[in-house]
């Protein structure tokens, strides 16, 4: 656990319940709980250097690329008028919790390659605030992904009920409870760890972050961790996007518009049956991403938790805290990839930003022609368009 508690597994057993995790290579360190005067202290041990460069360099370029692309999301979303809708507040939400993620994580996990054993340099307090707030954005960031599924599903499969539900005001007043319910949730963790001194031929005054219980007493909060943040948004997401896709690939979705007084044009049947695979395919990816780079960590918590001897290969650890800060990274990359509307809002506030120049009040460029909503569209047209938008936003 001195670089991250993201694992909670030591690399070999413990003497007399005493966890220890995360990177040794050879051995375990000795703690003040089992020294004795007959005791040989083992010989420092580091990381090999082909496994810090390895994890250096993907770590590394994991965490700029994570860090500039949450943090551009952020940026587009509130500077740009037009993107401020219910599901990208909860896209920035989500950035932020993974912005969390990878400042709490990361750097220390990069640290650790070049410290001795899993040693520990922050402190009984960093211990606890480090720990806390990796916890505390992994599962924000779980709860952003079920908020915006459900919104998603409203907006889709009930529009009008949407018109009431899915607003911005709302997605703000859901955010706060997000946040809420993730620092309750996770304000254990602030008294479920402590330092410990440890020792090494020829170091002294030195400690290492760990559990301050034994490990046993953990196995109930990593199975709640695994189902409610794991299993249950994976399943729920399944339901949900089985239930768009559906709406999406029959003809359910013009029908419920023309039940509703607002039949479609045939330009906006048209948009709606290209929006149709696209939407589709980003709801795919989304499950897919979440997903997969989850499944490893999780995997091994399950794994670990009833196997007598736990499997703790360096080399797979690595992978597995790295597909971790992958996930966290990765969503700004999809949203350019897979949203014309993000793709284009990011070029606007970059070219922006490089020119210094003011936005309108539909966000487009100051000086820039607009026209009127009133002489593109007829009133009809415009609020099916609208519907349709809603399908290609992210």
């Amino acid at each position: 656990m001195a670089s991250t508690i993201i694992l909670e597994n030591s690399t070999c057993e413990p003497a007399n319940n005493t966890v220890v995790t995360d990177g040794n290579i050879s051995s375990c360190n000795i703690t003040m709980d089992i020294i004795s005067t007959t005791t040989t202290l083992p010989e420092p041990s580091f990381y090999p250097m082909h496994y810090r460069i390895v994890g250096t360099t993907f770590q590394g370029l994991i965490f700029i690329t994570g860090v500039l692309g949450n943090i551009m999301v952020v940026i587009v979303v509130t500077k740009t008028r037009s993107m401020l809708t219910t599901t990208n507040c909860y896209l920035v939400n989500l950035s932020l919790a993974d912005l969390m993620v990878l400042v709490a994580s990361v750097p220390n996990e990069v640290l650790s390659y070049y410290l001795l054993g899993d040693e520990w340099i922050w402190g009984r307090v960093g211990c606890a605030i480090f720990i806390f707030l990796q916890y505390l954005g992994i599962n924000a960031s779980s709860l952003s992904i079920t908020a915006f599924t459900v919104e998603r599903y409203i907006a889709i499969c009930h529009p009008m009920k949407a018109q009431m539900v899915c607003t911005v005001n709302r997605a703000k007043k859901i955010i706060i409870g997000v946040w809420v319910v993730a620092c309750i949730y996770c304000s254990p963790w602030l008294f479920l760890t402590k330092t410990v001194p440890i020792f090494y031929k020829g170091h002294e005054n030195m400690e290492t972050c760990t559990f301050a219980l034994s490990r046993e007493h953990y196995l109930g909060y990593f199975f709640a961790d695994l189902v409610l943040f794991y299993v249950f948004p994976l399943l729920l997401s399944c339901v949900l996007y089985g239930l768009i896709a559906r709406i999406l690939f029959t003809s359910e979705f013009p029908r419920k518009m023309a039940k509703e007084g607002n039949p479609p044009s045939d330009s906006v049947k048209s948009t709606n049956s290209s929006a149709r695979v696209q939407v589709v395919k980003m709801l795919a990816v989304v499950v897919a991403v979440f997903a997969t780079l989850w499944l490893p960590y999780r995997a091994l918590v399950v794994y670990n938790s009833f196997a007598k001897h736990r499997y703790m290969e360096p080399w797979f650890l690595m992978f597995c805290k790295t597909m971790i800060f992958i996930n966290s990274a990765i969503n700004p990359i999809l949203y350019n990839a897979m949203s014309v509307k993000f793709r284009r809002a990011f070029r606007r506030t970059l070219s922006c930003q490089k020119k210094n120049c003011q936005r309108g009040p539909y966000g487009s460029v100051a000086g820039s022609t607009r026209y009127l909503p009133s002489t593109l569209t007829t009133a009809t047209t415009r609020l099916a368009s609208c519907r349709v938008e809603k399908l290609q936003q992210v």
